[in-house]
């Protein structure tokens, strides 16, 4: 392996952590961010003569330091914040393991500070900790790109001028910022698990470092949803291995190979939502996560209890009224009663102003109209989830069903013409 793929690969795996720290260093996000990019080239520069550093990120995070003082001091205001962040030594105590590990919470928790709107924190923090493009945290956020990137501009000046404190808050103030943190790192976790573009259906190291992120919040602070949330996610993760094929193609949850799913996670995702209904009453997350349970328990989608599922999506609901929950129970609806109940269902959805350019809702009433034979309406469906979704394998998903009922129309009119 060349030098310059491992440094691609330690970007892929570490930029997001070695930001982190880096931003607590220099205490400045754009900074910060000038900062990695030097190193990465420095290691792109360095490497190949000196060999890759045993410990990788701490070299970055040390070498991005300097790159950051280095700028700091060509400024007119150098004298002054050198002296505000005290960089000229940092302990070496700083620079360790668990300190950069930590540091990751520690964004976290920055950007979903209280004095941010709900919105910008969850873009703050999809930019920072994910490295998600603005175009990508939009389509996470069913929102606009231009409105995504003032957001971000905004929130980075007002962390930086009104001196949000860089840390995990004390024990009595993390419930007021429960809610959006837990939001965030689900967020993170779901473009690990299902890419919002891009060739791979899973980002295994994002979904692996979500779970991380969920341990650490269930270990500081015991709560129904923090179980919940660590439960989803450990369940839907135990999938990973059979939601794509070994070329990188989507395979369907019908389709999968229930043998690959990691039944040690299912378990441990059990054991948390066990403890998380001991905690009543029963949060979003708790519900999302019996649902999953639900699949993991079921042999194969024909043998799934879709009566339970679509009875949990019903208590969700009501707790959580959402078109994209919406649409999910109206696609457990038509697995138990067939695909006219479930499409008389999304038919209600069409005109959710969050689903415009949500392109599971075309495919999952394309899917709903192949299986009831209606095969020009779910053509004209899937052309018009292909038109929205960005991801490779998704779009090669949908190409090929519209295929499939092409040659389908091909052969019936030869058929009817013989």
């Amino acid at each position: 392996m060349s030098v310059s793929t491992q440094v691609d690969l330690v970007y892929q795996r570490e930029s997001r952590r070695v930001l982190a720290t880096l931003i607590r260093l220099l205490g400045d996000f754009e900074l910060a961010e000038e900062a990695m990019q030097e190193a990465f080239a420095a290691a792109l520069q360095q490497w190949p003569l000196q060999g890759v550093p045993d410990n990788p990120r701490a070299w970055l995070v040390s070498t991005g330091r300097h790159k950051g003082i280095d700028q700091i001091r060509r400024r007119q205001t150098a004298s002054q914040h050198l002296q505000r962040l005290d960089l000229d030594d940092v302990p070496t105590h700083e620079l360790n393991e668990d300190s950069i590990a930590d540091d990751q919470l520690r964004l976290i928790f920055t950007c979903c500070h209280p004095a941010l709107a709900i919105e910008t924190q969850l873009a703050m923090t999809l930019r920072e900790m994910c490295g998600l493009s603005t175009e990508q945290v939009a389509r996470a956020l069913l929102q606009q790109p231009a409105t995504v990137a003032q957001r971000i501009v905004r929130a980075k000046r007002k962390i930086r001028e009104a001196g949000i404190p860089y840390d995990v808050p004390e024990r009595k103030a993390l419930p007021q910022r429960l809610h959006s943190v837990l939001q965030v790192i689900y967020l993170v976790f779901n473009e690990g698990y299902s890419s919002t573009s891009g060739e791979h259906v899973v980002n295994i190291d994002m979904a692996r470092e979500a779970i991380r992120l969920g341990t650490l919040m269930a270990n500081l602070l015991p709560d129904t949803e923090v179980y919940g949330l660590l439960a989803l996610m450990l369940l839907q993760d135990s999938r990973r291995d059979a939601r794509q094929s070994t070329q990188g193609e989507l395979i369907t949850l019908e389709d999968q190979d229930r043998s690959l799913w990691h039944q040690t996670q299912i378990n441990e995702g059990v054991r948390w939502l066990e403890a998380a209904l001991q905690r009543p009453p029963a949060g979003s997350y708790t519900l999302q996560a019996a649902i999953a349970a639900v699949h993991a328990e079921a042999s194969s989608t024909a043998n799934t209890d879709w009566t339970q599922i679509i009875g949990l999506y019903d208590v969700l609901l009501q707790r959580n009224p959402s078109p994209v929950i919406a649409l999910n129970r109206a696609v457990a609806v038509a697995m138990r009663d067939g695909p006219q109940a479930g499409l008389a269902l999304l038919d209600v959805l069409t005109d959710a102003p969050a689903l415009q350019n949500y392109h599971l809702l075309p495919a999952a009433r394309a899917d709903l109209l192949r299986r009831s034979g209606q095969l020009s309406a779910a053509r004209e469906a899937y052309q018009q989830a292909l038109q929205l979704v960005q991801l490779g394998p998704e779009q090669r998903f949908l190409q090929q069903r519209l295929d499939t009922l092409a040659l389908a129309a091909t052969q019936t009119d030869r058929s009817q013409k013989s």
